[in-house]
């Protein structure tokens, strides 16, 4: 499996930026779908943004559109998170798995691979 290591988590007030980075064992994803998940404190994971090696498709939770934007460089898949608010807060993970990319979105249930996390506290 394809190993996976987050990076760029940190301290925000609300309506700033951060970027995430998750950095793949693999010199290129080939076939994956790539997606961040996120926890806050006291609820589940839940699917943020997805996307397809191919970039064909991409998908992304209805409290995120249009704030986040997901995209992939090589073995890097990126979260850009833009007007952040305190329920952003959260742990932050991103997860790897092979599908067709018409199978790809963040409700899939393939994700073999996961980094072990970086953490987002937005303050208001």
């Amino acid at each position: 499996q394809v190993q996976l290591a987050e990076s760029g988590g940190g301290s925000v007030q609300a309506g700033g930026s951060l970027r995430l980075s998750c950095l793949g064992s693999e010199d290129t994803f080939n076939n994956y779908c790539l997606a961040w998940f996120r926890q806050a404190p006291g609820k589940e994971r839940e699917g943020i943004a997805s996307i397809h090696t191919s970039r064909i498709r991409t998908d992304y939770a209805d409290s995120v559109k249009g704030r986040f934007t997901i995209s992939l460089d090589k073995n890097t898949v990126s979260l850009r998170m833009n007007n952040l608010k305190s329920e952003d807060t959260g742990m932050y993970y991103c997860a790897a798995g092979q599908q067709a990319w018409f199978a790809c979105s963040i409700k899939s249930a393939n994700f073999g691979s996961w980094g072990q996390g970086t953490d987002v506290t937005v303050s208001s």
